[in-house]
């Protein structure tokens, strides 16, 4: 009973966390947006180009989440040693590392066009390592996790 309430915790989590990032990117980047473009008009240009960029991270983002959620069913369900768990933890790698390189893509189309303030630049490379950190726990999760699912099976048929 009590792993159901941490996983039913874990998965109100994963809904917070999707639907902080939607209202943030339903309302507050517009608004940052317009703000920037409106006090620096030097830079409006860049408006609608980082948006969509914004707006193209929040796809492996809310890829992941949804892979996150998966991957908490099966623990629920007592199938967090499976396939599905292995392939849970690969999609939720690839989709961190998607992420980071947008990011590094976007902070050099940033730089060529004489904008990357180094506030920017910061919160950049913030969430570069943070996406460089969730892909290595991930692969190495991803890791630990086939190679124990390799030695449930060898000892399934040796019994």
């Amino acid at each position: 009973m009590k792993i159901a309430r941490k996983i039913n915790f874990l998965k109100v989590t994963v809904y917070g966390i999707g639907t902080v990032v939607l209202l943030l990117s339903a309302f507050v980047l517009p608004y940052l947006a317009n703000k920037v473009a409106h006090d620096f008009p030097e830079y409006a240009y860049l408006k609608y180009p980082v948006l969509i960029g914004m707006y193209l991270t929040t796809v492996p983002f809310y890829l992941a989440l949804y892979q996150a959620y998966n991957l908490l069913n099966l623990i629920k369900q007592n199938n967090a040693f499976s396939e599905g768990a292995v392939i849970a933890l690969r999609f939720i790698k690839y989709c961190a590392a998607t992420i980071g390189v947008m990011y590094i893509l976007g902070m050099i189309f940033l730089g060529t066009q004489n904008a990357l303030h180094p506030s920017i630049f910061i919160l950049g490379v913030v969430i570069l390592f943070t996406c460089i950190v969730i892909s290595v726990f991930a692969a190495v999760l991803q890791e630990l996790l086939h190679n124990a699912i390799k030695i449930k099976t060898e000892n399934e048929l040796t019994i």
